[in-house]
């Protein structure tokens, strides 16, 4: 009888643990489906990606940590200027943005962008962020299409025109002509402009280099963009450097274009610069390929405004700037030079060179010879 009674007791303790365990299952269920209906109602419906157990999870999240997302946790906070670069990761930028106290909890904003789709949407540029705003809010305008600035980019060596022609693509609302007329007036507001003479383009000033411009920028601001960045990084050494060659800024930088053109490897330039002031220093014609490209202009059949290989009709146009046939330098740069080319001609190498080609092995380096006959003994076979 007692045995009986025992095992009765256990019994009936078994079936009401199984029963409290199946409610408190149908409670955590009912609850567990409540939490995509809550999330949707706190922060809008979620990404269709989402799977049932992913929704669930991430909608948890959500609800539980709504006081992080959806409040401002420094309602007096000003202002900042937040960047995000080209290809960052998501992580990286909600790193940062904990870091610099614009967001209380980097984890919380992820599964919010996450749960949105906004994870793989959030856009380079330069924004003006406050953790004023809500983290929600905040992260909104990291989505902006219309961002406040852009990066645009200007390679060495290119000349007005293909920098014009990259101007579609970049995000600007500038037109490659308007681009160019602005390129041939002389801004006042540039100290530099002064250095530039009256009658020529702003070619070769408008400094090679990445930069976030705001998209609203008109064709003036961009080269005064451009023309102020050249001001900055021009030293007072490269100045007097320059001086002492004989040359105004200007034709240094006439120079440096044409070294620019002519290199391929930044280590050679101050070689490359070395000759060519050998030779203006005793009168001998520069014979640079570049020049008389760029007296050629735009190749339609390469589609290039380079051609190359140049023919001997090539060489033979009548342009004053064919420095196969006219000594000195030509009228005006030809393309703009970035800062290893301007300093190899503040800085060339003291060298008794006057000739130079390239190497035969496909690098891109060349030989250097003094004389004539040595340069050709040096023609690739």
């Amino acid at each position: 009888m007692t045995r009986r009674a025992a095992s009765g007791g256990l019994s009936i303790i078994a079936v009401v643990f199984l029963l409290a365990i199946c409610a408190a299952s149908i409670w955590l269920a009912n609850g567990a489906f409540s939490f995509p209906a809550q999330a949707a109602r706190l922060y809008g419906p979620p990404v269709g990606a989402l799977g049932l157990l992913e929704k669930i999870t991430v909608s948890y999240q959500l609800v539980r940590d709504q006081d992080l997302l959806l409040e401002s946790a420094f309602p007096n906070a000003p202002e900042q200027v937040f960047v995000i670069e080209p290809d960052e990761p998501a992580a990286s930028i909600l790193s940062r943005l904990e870091a610099e106290g614009l967001i209380p909890s980097a984890a919380a904003l992820r599964t919010f962008l996450i749960y949105s789709g906004w994870d793989t949407r959030l856009q380079p540029g330069e924004y003006r962020l406050s953790a004023a705003q809500a983290p929600v809010v905040l992260a909104a305008q990291l989505l902006d299409s219309s961002l406040r600035e852009v990066p645009f980019g200007v390679l060495p060596g290119w000349r007005l025109e293909e920098i014009a022609a990259s101007l579609p693509t970049s995000g600007l609302q500038i037109s490659p002509d308007d681009f160019i007329a602005a390129a041939n007036t002389r801004p006042g507001a540039s100290p530099i402009s002064t250095e530039i003479p009256f009658g020529v383009s702003l070619e070769g000033f408008l400094f090679p280099g990445v930069y976030l411009v705001p998209r609203e920028t008109d064709a003036a601001d961009l080269v005064l963009l451009l023309l102020n960045a050249f001001d900055a990084s021009v030293t007072p050494d490269l100045g007097d450097a320059w001086a002492e060659h004989g040359l105004s800024i200007h034709e240094a930088v006439i120079l440096a274009s044409i070294v620019e053109r002519e290199a391929v490897i930044d280590s050679e330039k101050p070689f490359i610069a070395s000759v060519f002031l050998n030779r203006l220093a005793i009168g001998m014609k520069l014979d640079a390929d570049p020049t008389v490209q760029y007296a050629v202009g735009y190749n339609a059949s390469q589609s290039s405004w380079w051609t190359n290989p140049l023919t001997f009709e090539h060489l033979a146009i009548d342009s004053p700037y064919n420095t196969y046939l006219y000594s000195g330098l030509p009228p005006s740069p030809i393309a703009n030079p970035d800062l290893a080319s301007l300093s190899a001609v503040a800085f060339p190498e003291s060298s008794p060179y006057y000739y130079f080609r390239a190497a035969c092995d496909g690098s891109g380096s060349h030989v250097f010879s003094v004389s004539h006959e040595e340069h050709i003994a040096k023609a690739c076979p």
